[in-house]
């Protein structure tokens, strides 16, 4: 059965591989960023949680009152690394501006992402939130999409500016659902979203009204619909082999090093060695966040690299060979299987 608080509302569905968009308001609609240090605290705090649970943080825009996430958790800890993030915000905050109590309104809000076409919407509809407010939205376009391009509170400078990016936002995904080749996906996703400022997107905008609990088409919103209302009866889905409870301890590191290195025809040892350019260590260092839940910085350790920006860059690069290569796309979610079944026994 899906892990539940049952003292708080929402419900939450939580799943490996989830994607939501989480929405946290200000308490009583204050602001929860008073100066450029408050956001650069919580930048700072969003990059360790990253870091500890395993998350992947697509997009994030920080407003005066409010912040958007665009994130996949891969281990279903998405309460977990909500309270992480917000907790620690609100003791730094609190103790800097020397008040007691919420900065934050209540329970963080999120909603379930259905990938590909809405999940590239969203990331436009989050990052264009800068500009959609007033006194920026009554502005010429142009004074607009000027505003956009210099906001440095969000991943957009990230996405079309290739030295903008933070080591702790995967850009790739978003890039490859846009198309193109590599070299020009930047500058045809500064088109898309920018193209949105200046045209809309009505039928986007319906489907975000559509359900307080995910974004998606019509199926999507019911299968929702139908997890919800499961796990409001108690029932358990057992037929829904992505709903199962993963029982057992993580996978051992070295079972998925050894896993990874007999895919890639090398010694465990290898694995290890202080090689840069070795696609394998990216995918080692997914798999062993994933199923040995381990951070970047532990990953760094074992796969020879430096830092836990080291385990970021080659993550990238075997994400991006993924996107690009079909055989290996087979090969590694053959792994992934094999890993999971592990974690089940």
């Amino acid at each position: 059965m899906l892990p539940i608080d049952l003292m708080a509302r929402p419900l939450r569905i939580e799943y490996p591989g989830a994607i939501y968009h989480v929405t946290v308001r200000g308490n009583a609609r204050q602001i929860i960023f008073r100066d450029d240090r408050d956001r650069y605290l919580l930048q700072a705090r969003l990059a360790e949680s990253v870091d500890t649970y395993g998350v992947r943080l697509f997009v994030f825009c920080l407003m005066d009152n409010h912040l958007h996430l665009v994130l996949e958790t891969p281990r279903a800890n998405l309460s977990r690394f909500m309270q992480s993030l917000l907790t620690g915000y609100t003791v730094v905050f609190n103790l800097r501006h020397r008040q007691p109590g919420h900065v934050t309104q209540g329970r963080f809000h999120a909603r379930l992402v259905q990938g590909d076409e809405y999940l590239l919407k969203l990331t436009r509809y989050v990052h264009l939130n800068p500009v959609q407010k007033e006194p920026c939205a009554s502005k010429p376009l142009g004074e607009r999409i000027d505003l956009l391009r210099t906001y440095p509170w969000s991943s957009y400078l990230g996405y079309v500016v290739g030295s903008k990016r933070a080591d702790w936002v995967v850009y790739e995904p978003m890039l490859a659902l846009i198309g193109g080749r590599k070299k020009h996906q930047a500058e045809r996703y500064r088109q898309f979203v920018e193209t949105g400022l200046a045209e809309g997107d009505e039928e986007f905008q319906a489907v975000m009204r559509q359900s307080p609990r995910c974004i998606g088409d019509e199926a999507f919103r019911e299968w929702v619909n139908e997890q919800h209302d499961a796990l409001l009866s108690g029932r358990r889905r057992s037929d829904d082999v992505s709903f199962r409870e993963v029982s057992g301890a993580p996978v051992k590191a070295e079972a998925v090093l050894e896993a990874v290195a007999k895919a890639a025809g090398l010694p465990v040892a290898e694995l290890g060695r202080h090689t840069r350019n070795c696609l394998w260590k990216g995918i080692a260092a997914r798999l062993l966040i994933k199923h040995a839940e381990l951070t970047r910085r532990e990953c760094a350790q074992l796969l020879g690299l430096t830092a836990s920006s080291g385990v970021s860059y080659q993550m990238k690069k075997a994400e991006e060979a993924i996107a690009s290569d079909a055989q290996l796309a087979c090969e590694v979610n053959a792994l992934e299987a094999r890993l999971a079944a592990q974690a089940r026994r």
